[in-house]
């Protein structure tokens, strides 16, 4: 087990070390950010003084360098726009993020894994052909309309939902989330359904599968045999069995959430990492992209680590067939 998790942790210390190479050189390749950090009046005395302030004076293999350098000892730059830590900066929308995608990857589950099995039970009733009808509606809605109609009758018509904002926090460790305030939960409900739309068709659709695929095995026919009630074979038998490719998915989607809530952010003006990325897209902020690329890259190969240990845990012959390999 132990072999196992090195040789992951190995492998994700690659993929951020490769991530870091390209996503510098890509974000490099983005304007001349002097020219929108200066007034269009700068003499070029200014602009020489700015460009060398900046580090911007170096050839792309140094910046690189140094990048690097600053990047393994935990300093991703300063922010050209705002002076400080990119890093802190964007440390500081994280939980708003964080917990707006939590919150949702909860939802997808609560909500898809249950009318995935209903689904995979009833698959030719017309229960189970309505599940997969709105699970392809839900694959087909844009995130950005699914907001605005629900801020158009939650919020405007029937008003019982804030159309945007984060709400009243709590505080934790010196960190706010809305979960700790039943005041800000209705803030959470509209955002965090939009970004788990899709997520939820997602769940639905591998719950179904793995539902109907789990039905024809040799041990739920045993199960049967036994005289096992319906309820503690699908409980016990085949909850377990399409968990393995649903903890997988759905692992790997929290990193897709925290890194693609932008529009979500935009819609709901939810103060977390979307929105600041935008704005730094907008003002040529490097410093704070790379950073907030770097840690969304960190994010998904720590996600993805975590997942492949839960998956040897559930399914132990994942270990043993990379021991053997």
């Amino acid at each position: 087990m132990l072999a196992y998790i090195l040789r992951r942790a190995g492998q994700s210390v690659f993929v951020v070390l490769t991530m870091a190479a390209l996503v510098f050189v890509s974000v490099f390749a983005i304007g001349n950010p002097i020219d929108i950090l200066l007034a269009p009046d700068a003499d070029q005395i200014e602009r020489e003084a700015a460009i060398v302030r900046l580090g911007l004076d170096k050839p792309m293999w140094e910046q690189f360098g140094v990048f690097l350098w600053n990047m393994l000892h935990g300093d991703l730059g300063r922010s050209f726009v705002h002076g400080s830590d990119a890093v802190h900066l964007i440390l500081g929308r994280l939980p708003a993020t964080l917990e707006l995608a939590i919150v949702a990857l909860v939802m997808a589950a609560l909500i898809g894994v249950p009318l995935g099995i209903v689904a995979g039970l009833n698959s030719d009733s017309w229960i189970g052909r309505s599940v997969m009808t709105g699970s392809i509606i839900g694959f087909s809605l844009p995130n950005f309309w699914f907001g605005i109609m629900m801020i158009l009758f939650f919020a405007v018509e029937l008003q019982w939902l804030p159309s945007g904002g984060r709400g009243p926090t709590g505080t934790l460790f010196g960190l706010e989330f809305s979960l700790l305030n039943p005041a800000g939960w209705p803030n959470l409900v509209m955002p965090a359904m939009t970004l788990a739309i899709y997520k939820v068709s997602l769940v639905i659709r591998l719950a179904y599968a793995g539902t109907r695929e789990a039905m024809l095995q040799d041990y739920v026919r045993f199960a049967r045999a036994k005289g096992l009630s319906r309820s503690r074979i699908v409980g016990v038998h085949v909850l377990k069995n399409i968990l393995i490719p649903i903890v997988t998915v759905l692992g790997l989607e929290l990193g897709s959430m925290i890194a693609f809530a932008v529009v979500t952010e935009t819609v709901f003006a939810w103060p977390g990492m979307g929105k600041l990325l935008i704005d730094s897209i907008a003002r040529l902020d490097r410093p704070v992209i790379v950073a907030y690329l770097m840690i969304v890259v960190g994010m998904f190969a720590l996600i993805n680590l975590i997942v492949d240990i839960l998956y040897s845990v559930l399914d132990p012959r994942v270990r043993i067939t990379e021991t053997a390999g």
